[in-house]
């Protein structure tokens, strides 16, 4: 089973109870990564009280992460959930802004995020002599597996597999919360059909048969 059909088995079992389980400033202002402003989700909508429709208001007027911190969540989350050709990415389902949404709602993931964010930083310094968002995709391949797999990962990196963990269930449960998502996971909802009956070896089975009259009263589909 590849990554992103293990990520999907999560998100269809599991990854929406992960959202209920329950600081760092950069210098660095400018991101080479493209992301967009957050919005997360919409107030709009007759099952908003007014109540939700303020406190909607209130989160989507604040900005948390600073560019260069979104840049980061970008990329990390494009290397948790690639482009492939069943769907697009994780960016492409625009995951950051989701977690931008989350961590303004639910802030006991801001100090997790933001502390994690910068450790990550400070361990790609340490190894490569820049920024994570700035190594090429070989370096960040190399720093993320350090810390992709908990029972493999050195004690002294504790701190960065909890991050990580943490970045891979909001990631997972953004992308398969999106239309993009939805559709990967071939989720096709409600869906008119046409139904003949029970098959006739399944009522021989039980010793049952339709009557002379059911089966003249019923609708029958080719």
């Amino acid at each position: 089973m590849d990554r992103r059909q293990s990520l999907k088995a999560l998100a269809v079992g599991t990854v929406s109870a992960s959202l209920l389980l329950d600081a760092c400033k950069t210098a660095d202002k400018k991101a080479e990564v493209e992301v967009p402003k957050a919005e997360g989700p919409k107030a709009e909508g007759p099952d908003r009280y007014p109540a939700e429709v303020e406190h909607y208001k209130q989160v989507t007027s604040k900005t948390f992460f600073n560019e260069h911190e979104m840049a980061t969540i970008a990329v990390l989350a494009d290397i948790i959930i690639p482009k492939d050709e069943v769907s697009g990415s994780a960016t492409d389902a625009k995951v950051p802004d989701f977690i931008e949404f989350i961590v303004k709602d639910m802030p006991d993931y801001q100090v997790p995020m933001r502390g994690g964010l910068r450790w990550l930083d400070v361990w790609s310094l340490k190894n490569f002599e820049k920024a994570f968002k700035d190594c090429s995709s070989e370096q960040q391949i190399q720093l993320v597996d350090q810390i992709a797999y908990p029972k493999k990962a050195k004690p002294d990196l504790a701190q960065g597999v909890a991050f990580f963990s943490l970045m891979r269930d909001l990631t997972a449960t953004g992308f398969y919360t999106s239309e993009i998502g939805v559709k990967d996971v071939g989720y096709m909802g409600n869906q008119p059909n046409q139904w003949n009956g029970v098959p006739e070896d399944v009522l021989k089975q039980y010793n049952l048969a339709y009557t002379e009259k059911e089966l003249k009263e019923c609708v029958k589909y080719s």
